[in-house]
């Protein structure tokens, strides 16, 4: 498992959110769950972030079971996962969530060394327009790629 990397990104997040700004965290998981991670078997797709007693936490992100982890570990797939950061940084996001209308979403998880970083933002929800904005530059981007690549 040394040098195994893991980089899996929440490519919807990017797509239905304007992103302010990004914060690394830890993730508090079991052995098995880190053992599954480091294999691609998770998912961020449905995942968002929630505050409860001043702690944030990660919600609905599916971590699939370990196979070869013993009958012992019954750890449910979406149960919710605690984020470290700094207390500064904890208080900093809250404000901003409860007065500003702001979420927090996962962007990405990957290692760091031995440990497993989720990458978080702040984001603002983004409006049925400017999806279509990011939806025509994506198509524009694609095409001037495509006409490069047949005139060389």
């Amino acid at each position: 498992m040394a040098g195994e990397k893991v980089n899996i990104a929440n490519r919807k997040a990017r797509f239905q959110y304007e992103i302010l700004e990004e914060f690394e965290a830890g993730i508090a998981l079991a052995g098995s769950e880190v053992k599954s991670v480091r294999l691609g078997n998770i998912s961020l797709s449905e995942a968002y972030c929630k505050f409860v007693d001043g702690e944030l936490f990660l919600v609905d992100c599916r971590i699939s079971p370990y196979k070869q982890a013993g009958a012992h570990t019954d750890l449910s797939p979406t149960r919710p996962r605690k984020l470290l950061l700094r207390a500064a940084q904890l208080k900093r996001l809250q404000q901003k969530v409860t007065t500003k209308g702001l979420t927090i979403v996962p962007l990405r998880v990957y290692n760091s060394g031995r440990l497993i970083k989720v990458e978080i933002g702040l984001a603002r929800g983004k409006r049925v327009g400017d999806k279509r904005e990011t939806i025509r530059r994506r198509d524009e981007e694609r095409e001037a790629r495509r006409f490069t690549k047949r005139h060389r």
